[in-house]
């Protein structure tokens, strides 16, 4: 009878410390996810930095060209208003594609692609979409982690009774797989 009930409060302090030990790896794991999409919100940032600079520069020998920067200060505002992930990538989303019509709208322009500080912002703002790619899939990997700590057995049990539920990945906002398309 004695072994059996040190058998017993064996079982339950193991299975007491592998509750602990899956609760602190997703908390782990959930923070990191977190961290990876603050990585993508401070390039987004840096993006949204760069863009009043770019606009500075060309605007005057562009002033035909003033809805693609109506667009790109559009989805500035509305990245600045969303409230979740997929909001942000949303309007991030609006940004590259007015981003694309003024990389080809330069090309266009031989007089502002010579332009030393053109040259510069462009480059930076090529730098800082590729850092926001790598971040946000830097992000769908942290998240992927969580999700699949959250929903193997047994550590789905552990999740689901203290609460930590799946994350959603980014996801590139609908139509981008589209080229945009430049008019003049």
């Amino acid at each position: 009878m004695k072994k059996i009930i040190i058998g017993i409060i064996v079982v339950v302090a193991l299975a007491i410390l592998y509750g602990f030990s899956t609760y602190n790896k997703l908390v782990t794991l959930n923070v990191s996810a977190d961290t990876q999409w603050k990585q993508v919100e401070t390039n987004y940032q840096r993006r949204f930095d760069l863009i009043p600079n770019l606009v500075e520069s060309v605007a005057g020998i562009m002033k035909q060209e003033q809805a693609v920067f109506m667009a790109i200060a559009d989805a500035r505002t509305k990245y600045a208003g969303a409230a979740t992930p997929n909001d942000k990538a949303a309007a991030a989303g609006q940004v590259e594609s007015a981003l694309g019509r003024l990389l080809v709208i330069t090309e266009n322009y031989p007089q502002l692609k010579s332009s030393d500080t053109v040259q510069t912002l462009m480059s930076q703002i090529e730098g800082t979409e590729n850092r926001i790619s790598v971040e946000r899939m830097r992000y769908n990997t942290a998240v992927q982690a969580y999700n699949l700590r959250v929903m193997r057995i047994p550590s789905s049990i552990v999740a689901a009774i203290t609460g930590f539920d799946e994350r959603e990945y980014f996801n590139s906002a609908a139509g981008s797989e589209n080229a945009p398309e430049v008019k003049f």
